[in-house]
């Protein structure tokens, strides 16, 4: 899997203005306001992308899949926040059903709690992909440390549970910060957002839900939704589980083939 260098060009011409700043305040002192501006500014920016989860300003971050595998005309299914022993099992059926491989987003504490259904996961064709290992709200106040501590854990847990290193991470709701891209160098591992999500863990109602993962269904897209902390429908059934078989069927009329992320790189 290539990877950009560790500096992005944002991170890279965020250097460039601290240290243009620093310099211009020694030369001029009467301009360091202007400095300090800059400064803030460049802040402001770099926190903003990190709370856009489809943002490319701070580093490689897949919101399609790569070109090839959008001319094969694929898409992904991606499932996060598992593995939940009620919910995952009847999301497998449903997908071993329609013959149709997704990637699982797991979070590492939840692994440990069920480690016969993240080796399900595996078994059955599809990949388990890191979701950190404490899935904190604060993920993205993280220093480097620390973050690195989280997803690593969650690597060593699912590469030891599954048989299988995942090759993908994605931070709590997507966001993020500066730190992330180099601790995921790091590790070998990349980066993936969405090019759509049906808000399943918000939304009750399954057709609006289905409406926001088809609205534009389209060669290329990655499709989020959550078997963990699912959003129960006005039946009590878990919104993906009413969504799922109506989705695949939407792809299969549009032509197009679900695959995971790991087969996408191929």
């Amino acid at each position: 899997m290539s990877r950009p260098s560790f500096w992005t060009p944002a991170l890279q011409a965020s250097a460039a203005l601290h240290g243009a700043a620093a310099l211009g305040a020694a030369l001029v002192p009467g301009a360091w306001p202007w400095g300090l501006a800059a400064v803030v500014a460049n802040h402001a920016t770099l926190t903003v992308a990190g709370l856009l989860p489809r943002s490319q300003l701070l580093g490689s971050n897949w919101v399609r899949l790569p070109s090839s595998a959008q001319a094969r005309r694929e898409v992904a299914i991606t499932i996060d926040d598992g593995p939940d022993p009620e919910v995952t099992p009847l999301v497998l059926d449903l997908l071993d059903a329609a013959g149709v491989k997704a990637s699982f987003f797991c979070i590492g504490w939840r692994a440990r709690q069920a480690p016969d259904l993240c080796k399900e996961i595996v078994a059955r064709g599809h990949r388990v992909e890191n979701h950190g290992d404490s899935h904190s709200h604060a993920f993205s106040l993280f220093g480097p440390r620390r973050m690195r501590a989280d997803i690593a854990a969650a690597q060593t847990t699912l590469t030891t549970l599954s048989g299988q290193a995942p090759r993908f991470f994605r931070p709590t709701a997507g966001l993020r910060n500066p730190f992330l891209d180099p601790v995921l160098q790091g590790l070998n591992l990349q980066l993936a957002a969405w090019t759509r999500r049906s808000f399943d863990t918000r939304r009750s109602d399954p057709d609006q839900a289905l409406s926001l993962l088809t609205r534009g269904l389209a060669a290329g897209d990655i499709l989020l939704l959550h078997d963990g902390h699912a959003a129960r429908g006005a039946d009590g059934q878990p919104v993906i589980l009413a969504v799922l078989p109506h989705l695949l069927r939407a792809i299969q009329e549009a032509g197009l083939r679900p695959v995971t992320l790991e087969a996408a790189l191929r």
